[in-house]
C-alpha cells in the first residue's frame, strides 16, 4: 500500500511528461509513463506490481501509458517482416501495446497476423451482404489469449516472477502453460472439474503445467487464485492482469490495417470474462486519438444466455450487475462474474456499443454453419454468428452494413462437443452423422450416390 500511495502523488502533467515509472526507448530518446492506474479513484502503482486490484477501491487497474506519435505508414511498413518482434501480430504494433517494454524482454511464439474469411454461406445465414470472419483461433495456442499472454508474460519476466498462475476455462491454461514455458517459469493452472474441453486440458498437460481441478465453475477458480496470487506470491495471469489487455487490443489495430484503415461499421464478438471487451474498446479509442483512422466503429459483444450477466447489465443501463451461475455448451464464455465489468462499461459507452444473449441452440447451429463453410471454430466463438444473425433480425444491425465477427478459438479446442451435435445429441438440424459400411464397393457407392445428391 505504501507505493500506491506514494505513486498517487504524481500530477497529470508529469504523466504527460513521462517522468513516472518507465524503460528508455531508444528511437524516442525519452522515457515513456508506465503505470497501473485505477479507473475509479486515480491511484496509481508501479508496473511492476503484482496486485492488479486497487487497495483502496478493489476495483481492476489498468495499464496507462504514454503513447508516442505513430503512423499507419510505421506500421505497414513493418507487414510481412521476418524479423522479430516486428513478425508479431502484436509486437508489429508495439507503440500501441508497451511501447517502453525493452525488445530482449519480450516473449513470443510469435502470434497474430490471424487471417480475414469470408464465405458465401456465412453472407446468407447472417442476411449480411459485407461480413469476414477474423479468426483468432489460428493464433499459436489456438485462441485469441496468446495476444494478451505475450505482453503479459513479458511482464512477468520483467517482475521477476517465480512462477505464474491462472484460472481458466481452457483457452487462458493452454497459452498460459505454452507462454511459461517458453521462458522455463513454473506454471500453475487451474480449472474446474468436468468442465474443461479436453483439447485445451491436453495443452495445459502437454506444455507442462501443473494442472489442478477444481470442485466447482471458474468463478470458484478464480476467487481461489486470486488469493492464491497474493498469499503465494505466484504472477497472475488471468485478463484481471491489465497486460493482457494491452495485447488483445492488437486485435483491433490488425483488424483496421487488414481494412486498410477503413473501418468496418460493426465488430461484433463473443463476452465471457469481458477482457476483449475491454481491449477493443480502448484499442478503437485510442487508434481514433492517433490518427490511424477517423471514426469509431460500433461494438456488439454477445454473450451465451446461460451466462449473460452483462447482457442483463446492458439492458437495466448498466445500474449493476447480478452474478449468476452460468451453464452454456460454450465453455470458453461459461463465465457468471466477469471481472473486467466496469472496463467492458467503458468499452461498450465509448462506441456506442450494444451486448445481447443468444441461447446455446442458436450458437451451436451458427456453429455448424461456420463449420460447414471451411472456416471452424469452437463454440463461443460461433456466438459471434449467432449474435449476428439475431442482430439483423431485430433490426440493430443493417444488412448493408460492413461487419466484422471475431473468432477466437480453434475449431479444435472442443471436438467432443463438435461430435456430440453431429451424432444427434443437441438435436440440432444441421447434424452430418457419420456412416458406416460394410467393406464393399457396392455399399461406398451408395454413400458416394447420397452425399453426391446432397451437394447439389
Amino acid at each position: 500500500m505504501g507505493e500506491q500511495t506514494r505513486l498517487r502523488t504524481h500530477s497529470s502533467d508529469s504523466l504527460a511528461r513521462g517522468v513516472v515509472t518507465g524503460y528508455p526507448v531508444a528511437p524516442y530518446g525519452v522515457w515513456l509513463s508506465t503505470v497501473l492506474k485505477c479507473p475509479t479513484c486515480g491511484a496509481e502503482s508501479s508496473p511492476l506490481s503484482t496486485v492488479f486490484r486497487c487497495v483502496s477501491c478493489s476495483e481492476p487497474l489498468d495499464v496507462a501509458q504514454q503513447l508516442p506519435p505513430v503512423s499507419r505508414a510505421l506500421f505497414d511498413g513493418r507487414l510481412g517482416s521476418l524479423d522479430a518482434p516486428w513478425n508479431s501480430g502484436v509486437w508489429r504494433f508495439k507503440e500501441m501495446v508497451y511501447p517502453g517494454l525493452p525488445e530482449d524482454g519480450i516473449v513470443s511464439r510469435p502470434e497474430g497476423n490471424t487471417p480475414l474469411y469470408r464465405s458465401a454461406s456465412v453472407r446468407e445465414y447472417t442476411g449480411v451482404a459485407d461480413v469476414a470472419l477474423k479468426h483468432e483461433g489460428l493464433n499459436p495456442t489456438g485462441s485469441f489469449k496468446d495476444r494478451g499472454m505475450t505482453v503479459a508474460a513479458s511482464q512477468a519476466v520483467q517482475a521477476g516472477a517465480r512462477a505464474v498462475v491462472c484460472a481458466s476455462t481452457g483457452n487462458t491454461s493452454a497459452s498460459v502453460a505454452a507462454y511459461a514455458a517458453i521462458r522455463g517459469l513454473p506454471a500453475i493452472i487451474l480449472v474446474p472439474e468436468g468442465a474443461t474441453a479436453l483439447g485445451k486440458l491436453g495443452q495445459a498437460l502437454a506444455y507442462g503445467a501443473t494442472t489442478v481441478l477444481v470442485r466447482g465453475n471458474f468463478d470458484d477458480a478464480m476467487s481461489l487464485v486470486q488469493e492464491a496470487a497474493g498469499e503465494l506470491g505466484l504472477y497472475l495471469l488471468n485478463s484481471l492482469n491489465p497486460f493482457r489487455v494491452e495485447g488483445q487490443k492488437s486485435i483491433m489495430f490488425e483488424l483496421l490495417q487488414q481494412y486498410r484503415w477503413d473501418p468496418p461499421d460493426w465488430i461484433v464478438f463473443p463476452a465471457g470474462n469481458l477482457g476483449n471487451t475491454s481491449a477493443f474498446g480502448k484499442a478503437l479509442v485510442q487508434a481514433r486519438d492517433a490518427g490511424l483512422i477517423d471514426r469509431v466503429p460500433r461494438l456488439l459483444a454477445v454473450q451465451a444466455t446461460g451466462a449473460s450477466p452483462f447482457a442483463a447489465a446492458y439492458r437495466a443501463g448498466f445500474a449493476g450487475m447480478e452474478p449468476m451461475r452460468p451453464e452454456t455448451v460454450a465453455t470458453a464464455i461459461r463465465i457468471g462474474d466477469p471481472v473486467s465489468y466496469h472496463r467492458a462499461i467503458k468499452s461498450i459507452e465509448a462506441t456506442d456499443g450494444v451486448v445481447i444473449d443468444v441461447d446455446d441452440d442458436a450458437i451451436l447451429d451458427a456453429k455448424a454453419v461456420v463449420d460447414a463453410a471451411g472456416i471452424g471454430a469452437e463454440p463461443a466463438s460461433c456466438a459471434t454468428v449467432a449474435g449476428l444473425r439475431q442482430a439483423v433480425a431485430r433490426g440493430l444491425v443493417a444488412p448493408t452494413a460492413r461487419v466484422t465477427g471475431i473468432l477466437t478459438g480453434h475449431l479444435l479446442k472442443d471436438p467432443g462437443t463438435t461430435i456430440a451435435y453431429h451424432e444427434g445429441r443437441y438435436g440440432g438440424g444441421r447434424t452430418n452423422p457419420p456412416v458406416t459400411i460394410d467393406p464393399d464397393l457396392l455399399s461406398l457407392s451408395g454413400v458416394v450416390d447420397r452425399a453426391s445428391g446432397a451437394s447439389r
